[in-house]
């Protein structure tokens, strides 16, 4: 009996570590802080009287320094001064947003009208839905498990209203201290995989390595929190406007600065078409008129850019979710309703 109580232990402590294992390793990167994969929890979102699904991925509340050393090789100046903040819960897109999910919206998918329940109707109905584009939003990358690009933030943002609306679950595009936090994924190094720009093949697509156009979402590897393309493949949109001495006096808790202009706003990540120094982790980028450039139209159109071929987005929804009175003033807010 001694040895089979022996045993049981044994294979019960074996057990509990080969458990401890498959929910977190960590690994050193570079002799800095190290980078722990956490096996988050998260959900399958479907869209309701459609076969479209996407993924969602829990991005736990915490805190995180925020902006790059004055070290950091490429640093700018409105990457700084590092502070530190301190966030919410929330979810997040494992992927960037497709054109499969967009292009309900873009359509209006009849069959909304159809199978679901009135008030969602009426409430659907009456959601602006982007004029035709100028040409092809696509620009020819392929549509199928891509990332949908070209869309102003106006655009995404009634998106997300519309999905809100149609799922019931609210959905918004992240701040950009949201982004950062979960692009580092607990990481303090250039990228969220250690400082090695020979490295970065592997998480990000980017423009040496691109043949000149997106790729498909989730081809390259994923980082510490699951998320994927957060380096590379399309820039993203976030809901914040961009000031250059944004972080001088930056708030410490669920920092957020409102806009109030249609540009510049951040747009981070870096994309296809970028050099690696713009798809560190901490790399800031306003938008400008000029991805209105070639847009023929008389005013032109603020649901689409037409040189934004690079630029996207990704979803996120609060663990918490706003109460509809709160929900309501949102959206006025960001879309000036």
């Amino acid at each position: 009996m001694r040895f089979n109580k022996i045993t049981f232990v044994s294979i019960l402590m074996v057990f509990l570590v080969a458990c401890k294992s498959s929910s977190t390793v960590t690994s050193e990167k570079d002799g800095k802080t190290p980078v722990v994969s956490q096996k988050l929890e998260g959900y399958t979102q479907s869209v309701p009287a459609t076969e479209v699904t996407f993924e969602m991925v829990e991005i736990p509340s915490g805190n995180f320094t925020m902006g790059s050393p004055e070290s950091e090789v490429n640093r700018k100046t409105d990457e700084g001064p590092q502070h530190q903040v301190a966030l919410d819960g929330f979810y997040m897109g494992k992927y960037e947003l497709t054109w499969d999910v967009f292009e309900l919206f873009f359509k209006q998918n009849q069959e909304l009208f159809v199978k679901l329940d009135n008030e969602k109707v009426i409430k659907i109905d009456a959601i602006s839905r982007p004029s035709p584009p100028y040409e092809d939003p696509s620009y020819g990358m392929g549509k199928e498990g891509f990332p949908a690009i070209s869309m102003s933030t106006y655009s995404a943002l009634v998106f997300c209203k519309w999905l809100s609306t149609v799922t019931g679950k609210f959905y918004r595009l992240p701040t950009e201290a949201e982004w950062e936090y979960a692009a580092r994924a607990g990481s303090t190094t250039a990228y969220s995989f250690g400082d090695s720009v020979e490295e970065l093949d592997k998480y990000a697509v980017y423009y040496e390595k691109s043949n000149n156009k997106s790729a498909k979402v989730g081809t390259k590897l994923p980082n510490a929190w699951g998320l994927y393309d957060m380096h590379g493949n399309v820039a993203e949109w976030t809901l914040d406007e961009y000031k250059e001495d944004a972080y001088a006096n930056s708030e410490e808790k669920n920092p957020w600065i409102t806009p109030t202009v249609i540009h510049p706003r951040v747009i981070r990540g870096g994309s296809w078409d970028d050099d690696p120094d713009k798809l560190r982790s901490a790399s800031r980028t306003g938008s400008s008129k000029k991805l209105q450039k070639r847009d023929p139209q008389i005013p032109k159109s603020f649901w689409w850019f037409t040189d934004s071929n690079f630029v996207g987005f990704r979803l996120v929804s609060p663990k918490i979710q706003p109460s509809p009175e709160e929900q309501k003033k949102f959206w006025q807010k960001v879309l000036d309703e």
